[in-house]
């Protein structure tokens, strides 16, 4: 089904709502924690909370800095409020995510707002159902308040751009300055206080990338913790979705409420036996105390790696070695060039999992192919060649030796990765989530630094990137933080550790 002309126009506006009894709750860099008490103490409701937000949205999002980290508001978030707020006053919270506005990035099906994946290819496009996440995160109690930007397709980790929305999406930081991809305008909107926390999909880099340039947490779950249903796919076999919060305590209260089985993803099936009771207890102070945590310098060194990233990563070691951590360094792979070794060209997975993901929408699919993609021009001008060459693939990716020669490195890797970590006892191992400061916008020639691409999403075991510091004065940078499949709940006590011990998020001066 696609929205009517109109109807998709009057979406795309900014809410309104009846004026109510201001709330001196300041929305800005708030907590979920400290929302739900507010609500507890009657000292602000949902409508305003919602209210507020939006008052933000409408400052800072297309006007003043012109973050443009959005594509579609909710028309109805204050009706969801109201409905919340009328549910409060009778019988207490939904649930754990009670009225927190979220930001959800636009690969995610929703069933009442379009679902774009950036592409005017899917301009309209409403499915009959929401995805597995988000019916999740509504279960809970939270609000959709918008859906976010992203590059197209959710092709590029280096910038935000997309042919559904005209112009780039900006880092709050520096508005010049790239949130990297894809799930840029997530970050963006979350870093900008456009929204409580998000939701992003990571294939390579895109939860933990976007997180990294703006001060944000991201957490990329071992791969079959979490579910992708209802997310457009990039590569099945890399795919995964996630919390983005500004701390680490709002990211794992997200977590808990989207991790887990879903018989609408097989891969989740291990999850059964492998999800924690809840993640939330894994939030207490002190965890790097005695942690053993390698230097993974093979995922960052290179001739092109910025000082100031060494310096501030440097620095992130030493108040890990004051919280009582023991580095190891280095942890290295031996002979990891083999490892890596791939034969037969490129595996392109693209057109054989979106092409699937559309035949299973059935007749409510917008459209079937990517050849019909390609022929409609309906993509920004960065997509096409990505898109192209998908529309040119022809082999089967179980028939591809390519694809073959790739899982097979990808099963040499988790072994490798394990071998290195039970032989050095390490609970971790840590390492500049990007070795370079975000590019200015448009720039495609200097060193990007993207340290993501290898070691979680090859090996499909979990990772999350936190705030180390920031480059040239005012430009985030993030640190990894990656271990053995199924261990986030020590993550998480080490990401808790680290963030309390430093302290390094603060608000973009752009969206104050």
């Amino acid at each position: 089904m696609r929205l009517p002309a109109l109807a998709l126009a009057l979406a795309l506006l900014p809410a309104t709502a009846p004026a109510q009894r201001p709330s001196t709750f300041r929305v800005e860099e708030t907590t979920i924690p400290a929302i739900h008490a507010a609500f507890k103490a009657k000292t602000l409701t949902c409508r305003q909370l919602v209210q507020r937000y939006l008052e933000r949205i409408a400052a800072y999002d297309k006007r003043g800095p012109a973050i443009n980290a959005l594509i579609l508001v909710n028309p109805a978030a204050l009706a969801v409020a109201d409905s919340l707020d009328a549910r409060y006053a009778r019988e207490g919270p939904v649930g754990a995510l009670h009225c927190i506005p979220m930001i959800v990035k636009d690969n995610f099906e929703t069933h009442d707002l379009q679902t774009t994946a950036g592409s005017l290819a899917l301009k309209g496009w409403l499915p009959p159902r929401d995805a597995t996440m988000v019916a999740r995160i509504r279960a809970a109690g939270a609000i959709v308040l918008a859906k976010s930007n992203l590059s197209e397709w959710a092709f590029s980790p280096y910038e935000t751009v997309s042919s559904i929305l005209p112009g780039y999406t900006k880092n709050p930081y520096a508005l010049d300055r790239v949130t990297a991809g894809s799930s840029g305008g997530t970050a963006a909107a979350v870093a900008s206080n456009e929204g409580t926390v998000g939701l992003g999909t990571d294939t390579g880099n895109s939860i933990r990338g976007p997180s990294a340039h703006n001060a944000l947490v991201g957490i990329r779950s071992t791969m079959g913790l979490t579910s992708r249903a209802g997310v457009v796919p990039l590569a099945n076999g890399a795919d995964i979705a996630g919390p983005m919060a500004r701390t680490v305590a709002d990211a794992v209260a997200v977590f808990q409420v989207v991790a887990g089985a879903d018989p609408d993803d097989p891969v989740t099936a291990p999850a059964r036996d492998h999800r924690e009771t809840d993640y939330r207890t894994f939030v207490v102070p002190g965890g790097l105390k005695g942690a053993r945590i390698g230097v993974l310098r093979q995922a960052y060194e290179r001739p092109s790696t910025d000082s100031e990233v060494v310096q501030v990563f440097t620095r992130a070691l030493d108040a890990m070695k004051a919280q009582g951590a023991v580095i190891v360094d280095p942890a290295g792979i031996d002979s990891l060039p083999t490892v890596l070794r791939t034969t037969g060209g490129a595996c392109n997975v693209f057109k054989h999992d979106l092409e699937g993901y559309f035949a299973a929408r059935g007749p409510n699919a917008p459209v079937k192919t990517i050849d019909e993609i390609v022929k409609s021009g309906n993509f920004h001008p960065l997509a096409q060649t990505r898109l192209q060459t998908a529309q040119a693939t022809t082999v089967q990716p179980e028939d591809s030796p390519a694809c073959q020669s790739r899982e097979a490195m990808r099963a040499r890797l988790r072994v490798a990765v394990l071998a290195l970590m039970d032989s050095l006892k390490l609970d971790a191992m840590v390492f500049p989530t990007w070795s370079n400061p975000p590019r200015l916008i448009g720039d495609l020639n200097t060193p990007a630094g993207d340290n993501s691409q290898t070691f979680p999403p090859m090996t499909g075991f979990p990772a999350i990137t936190v705030p180390m510091g920031y480059t040239r004065g005012t430009l985030p940078a993030g640190m990894t933080i990656f271990g053995r499949p199924w261990s986030e709940g020590r993550l998480i006590t080490l990401a808790y550790g680290f963030e309390q011990a430093t302290h390094h998020r603060h608000a973009p001066a752009s969206a104050p």
